[in-house]
Formats: C-alpha cells, structure tokens, sequence
C-alpha cells in the first residue's frame, strides 16, 4: 500500500465517527444495520484499524453516501451536487445542499405535517442560521417571539438564542437553512431526533 492510500484510509476513522454522530447513531446500532462487529467499529473509528472494501460498503449504504464521499476522494470536476436524504424516524427528511467541508452549509428539511398545539422544545447553541420557507407555513418559536413563516419569509438569527421549529397543522413544510460551522453538528443531530426542532 503507498502513502498516499494509507493517508487516505487512516483519515477515514474520524470521517466515520463524525457521520455516525451527525446520525446520532449508537455503535450498537450502526453493528445491526451494517452486521460488523462493535469492536471492529470502535477500532475503525479510532483509526486502531484500516477499512476494507466489505467494510466501508455496509457503512456507505447505511449514511447514505457514495464510497468517494466515504474516503474523500479528489473530486472528479463535476460540479453537481449527490443529494443523499436523510430520514428521521419522525418522518422529517434532511437534503444537505452543500458538499464542501466547512464554512456555510445549506440545508433542506421537510417536516411533516405538525400539531397546532405541539409543546416546543427550545434549544440553544453556538452560530447563526437563516431559514427560508418553500412551501407550507413554518413556526418558529425565537426567545419571547411565536412567528408563522409563510413560503417566500425568511428569517436569520443568533443560535445561542432558545429556539424551535416546526411545520403547523395546516401540512408540511419545505425550508431552507444555512447554518455556520458551529451549529451544523447541533442543527443535524437535533433534526434528527425531533423534527421540530433545529
């Protein structure tokens, strides 16, 4: 093997952690999806141990994306965009919009459709985001605020201020959503676990 594969595979591990963790998948979970073992996990992750090619195709297939974005591989010239879905288990679907590591990210979420009386769940963490609405009518509880958001609104603000999302009962909703480096790890696993909130 040369250096620059080695370089390539060693620097796989923590790529694999970060999207295990954006998932907020247990490695108990990711060994029943994938059939490998916690430890080989584990040792992958931590870089204790190189992936194979059997390894690293469970692992693409269950965070839905190509092995090339698995290894970071030099990119091919083509400009276009391999939009992966993520799906909750609440039924929110997360498309990334961006594929270069750091900086702004982009986002589209579809939430279903929502309770009117839903309790919100206000969460807090470093960086700024900004959310424009596609379709439906977006809630947005920010701070002592309660704003419906209608498609063509737009709103940016500090993520260290307590705040929720969500679709109304009036149906889904489509938005967009930048968020800084800081917040993108809070904005995806939050999203994640419950779609209402960001």
């Amino acid at each position: 093997m040369d250096d620059a594969t080695d370089r390539t595979l060693s620097a796989v591990g923590p790529r694999l952690k970060q999207l295990r963790q954006r998932r907020d998948i247990t490695l108990n979970d990711l060994a029943a999806q994938t059939g490998i073992s916690i430890s080989t996990l584990s040792r992958l992750e931590s870089g204790l141990r190189l992936p194979t090619l059997e390894q690293l195709l469970p692992l693409a297939r269950t965070y839905g994306v190509t092995l090339d974005e698995l290894v970071d591989a030099p990119p091919t010239g083509d400009p276009r965009i391999n939009m992966r879905p993520i799906h909750t288990s609440d039924g929110a679907t997360i498309l990334p919009l961006t594929r270069r590591p750091g900086g702004i990210q982009a986002y589209k979420f579809v939430l279903p459709t929502g309770r009117d009386d839903a309790e919100p769940d206000l969460r807090t963490h470093e960086g700024h985001d900004w959310a424009f609405v596609l379709n439906g009518r977006l809630r947005l509880v920010l701070g002592q605020h309660d704003l419906i958001l209608n498609p063509g609104e737009a709103v940016e603000f500090d993520t260290r201020t307590p705040h929720w999302f969500g679709a109304t009962g009036a149906g889904p909703v489509e938005f967009l959503s930048l968020v800084g480096k800081q917040g993108e790890r809070a904005h995806v696993r939050t999203a994640t676990r419950e779609h209402h909130s960001d």
